[in-house]
């Protein structure tokens, strides 16, 4: 006697159920019944559709697009599936591709939101600052209390150097939104722009209290701090930083400038080098561990500093500078005239008496 299943034997039940699984987020579940809804009916749309936002969720954004792609070619009007491929591609750092999928589905609908929202982060990505904004204002005109696109406009004009334009549009997203960490934090990178220290460290204040593990809002704060002169304050938040996110090559650059303006050179030194560690591209950081060993009385060490940093950026002048500094302590006079001409600097000696 053969044994009956209790299993839907056709497409549409197996894909009834897979959105039902990847509703209540059960998303190996759902691919596998998308599997057998494809198998059964190859030419449904849908189920590629949704086997594609499955695969999305899991972060297989390769199989996602892939997925997507099918069910564009089974139904080349389907909006949505652009959307969702424009997203995947943005995850994999695709962001031409991303605006042209989101452009495609604009064409099919017009009045999607999230879409021009979507549109106007991979813009940002590719520098279109301009572009980006464009679609943010199309995105609150359609949305008019989308406090995220207020705060993503907001860091657009920032970019473009509109500092009152983006404190207007971070006042509003906080408005609409108090809670909005990213918000305050932003307004206060404003702030900190435009010479208001206290406002920044008050808005970088509002976005650590409401998400105390905010990593950027406290290296955020400690540069507001060093800037008021409160350094050892400003060290404090940058260890908090560290803290979070052990992978900070600039927290750990700034603390190092905090301990160098309280006097731990040798500290200052460690900082500097675990942030070169970090970014051997950081050139600031080679100038300043450079400057740590100058104080020190280490020359020649400063001297291979200075030189790290010129290699990574030719037309860093203060490396010049203080590298001809340390070449006249070491007695190295033409080094030194060297590194002032290529800065445009000549010094005057008094003559030698005779």
């Amino acid at each position: 006697m053969s044994k009956k299943s209790n299993l839907p034997e056709d497409a549409d039940a197996y894909y009834d159920r897979g959105v039902a699984k990847g509703g209540q987020g059960d998303y190996y579940g759902a691919i596998v019944d998308f599997d057998r809804a494809i198998e059964l009916k190859p030419d449904n749309a849908g189920a590629y559709y949704f086997r594609g936002n499955a695969k999305s969720e899991l972060g297989d954004h390769e199989g996602a697009i892939a997925d997507f792609d099918r069910a564009i070619e089974l139904k080349p009007d389907a909006a949505d599936a652009y959307n969702n491929r424009g997203h995947d591609k943005f995850k994999l750092g695709d962001y031409r591709g991303a605006v042209a999928d989101y452009s495609r589905a604009i064409e099919l609908n017009s009045d999607d939101v999230f879409t021009y929202s979507n549109r106007g982060v991979a813009k940002s990505r590719l520098g279109d600052y301009r572009g980006a904004i464009a679609d943010y204002s199309r995105t609150i005109e359609l949305k008019p209390d989308f406090a995220d696109a207020y705060t993503s406009r907001g860091n657009a004009k920032f970019k473009l150097g509109d500092h009152e334009g983006a404190k207007a549009d971070f006042n509003r997203a906080i408005e609409i939104k108090p809670e909005d960490a990213d918000a305050y934090n932003n307004r206060g990178n404003v702030k900190l722009e435009l010479g208001d220290e206290r406002g920044a460290k008050a808005d970088y204040d509002r976005a650590i209290a409401l998400t105390p593990d905010n990593a950027v809002a406290y290296y955020n704060q400690g540069n507001a701090k060093s800037e008021l002169g409160d350094h050892e304050g400003a060290k404090a938040d940058y260890d908090r930083t560290i803290e979070l996110n052990p992978e900070d090559a600039d927290a750990y650059n700034n603390r190092g400038n905090a301990k160098l303006k309280l006097g731990d050179e040798r500290g200052a030194i460690a900082d500097y080098s675990r942030a070169i560690a970090l970014n051997h591209e950081e050139a600031d950081a080679y100038y300043n561990r450079g400057s740590a060993k100058l104080n020190l009385g280490d020359c020649e060490g400063a001297i291979a500093d200075y030189g790290q940093a010129i290699e990574i950026n030719p037309e860093y002048e203060e490396a010049y500078f203080k590298r001809a500094i340390a070449k006249e302590e070491l007695g190295d006079h033409e080094g030194a005239e060297a590194d002032r001409k290529a800065i445009g600097l000549v010094l005057i000696r008094p003559p030698k008496d005779r």
